[in-house]
């Protein structure tokens, strides 16, 4: 058995650190996390090498992670997708999502913003509302896929405002991106860092942002209500795991560490400048805001009959 004392955290760590992300590299998760465990890693004396487990809307990779060692040298990132994964594969995942894994911090939040073809003749979520009960089911939207945040949110727009619009789920924000552009889709809701270039750019025009406050790298996107739309507030983010059973003082020493990166004012502006939100929790912070999420979505799927893929 490990010891849970402080005293068997303070030769740790004595080894280079294996870091699990479940997605494919140069994405949202796979940044933050390289980004944030850089420092870590200045702040704890041993390297910390990201291993990229892709597939099987994260499963495969978190799968992993809940079978190592619960020592202190095999973490895990995971995002909304874990939260809602719980419902959607209700009873078929190979772990138990609330016993299998501990977490360390909330790292970041981003609220997702909603953009639409800039052809298509709204310019506000309370017009596209207007739209999309004027037209039923003429309006598509896309996502990064199915249980992504971006597909969640979508789907809570549509029920909360009562409209109809058609899911087309993709394998990331990229292809969507590109139907949105040429119109094969209308409506596509993402993170700012995934959409962010082409609304600069006027490709693409942004509604709202999903959140209480606009974004300060997008100043001139206002939030859903300002634009006409229902309180809603969404955002995709980025938390960090052990393995049950770890001992409580390394999973606080991991913590402190995401704590004492995310001070880091470069830092912060860097990930402001995506329209990123640098959070820290403690682990009983992360953990209640993990189960709240589990909650909140997993009443949405149920309710508006969201099927995996």
């Amino acid at each position: 058995m490990f010891s849970s004392g402080a005293g068997f955290a303070q030769d740790y760590p004595n080894k280079p650190i294996k870091w699990i992300v479940p997605y494919t590299p140069g994405g949202y998760t796979d940044n933050v996390t390289r980004l944030v465990t850089a420092r870590m890693a200045t702040i704890l004396g041993q390297p910390i090498i990201i291993e990229n487990k892709p597939g099987a809307n994260s499963i495969i990779g978190v799968d992993q992670a809940t079978k190592a060692a619960p020592d202190g040298y095999t973490m895990l990132t995971t995002i909304t997708a874990h939260a809602a994964n719980v419902t959607l594969y209700e009873g078929k995942l190979p772990f138990d999502p609330y016993q299998s894994l501990i977490p360390i911090s909330l790292v970041t939040t981003t609220p997702l913003v909603l953009s639409v073809n800039k052809d298509l003749p709204v310019k506000s979520i309370g017009e596209l509302i207007a739209y999309a009960k004027a037209n039923p089911s003429k309006l598509s939207f896309g996502s990064s896929g199915v249980g992504a945040a971006a597909h969640l949110t979508s789907e809570l727009l549509k029920h909360t405002a009562s409209i109809n619009m058609v899911h087309v789920p993709y394998k990331g924000t990229a292809p969507a991106l590109t139907d949105l552009m040429s119109n094969n889709i209308q409506v596509l809701v993402d993170a700012p860092s995934g959409v962010g270039a082409n609304i600069r750019a006027g490709k693409i025009k942004a509604l709202a942002v999903f959140a209480d406050k606009r974004l300060a790298s997008y100043p001139d996107v206002p939030t859903i209500v300002e634009s006409g739309g229902p309180k809603i507030e969404s955002s995709s983010w980025v938390m960090f795991f052990a393995p049950a059973g770890t001992p409580k003082a390394i999973v606080d020493k991991l913590s402190l560490a995401v704590r004492e990166s995310l001070k880091s004012e470069e830092l912060i502006k860097r990930l402001s400048d995506q329209g990123i939100i640098t959070v820290g929790s403690t682990p009983a912070e992360a953990d209640a805001f993990l189960k709240a999420e589990i909650a909140k979505w997993g009443n949405l799927i149920k309710t508006v009959g969201v099927k995996a893929e």
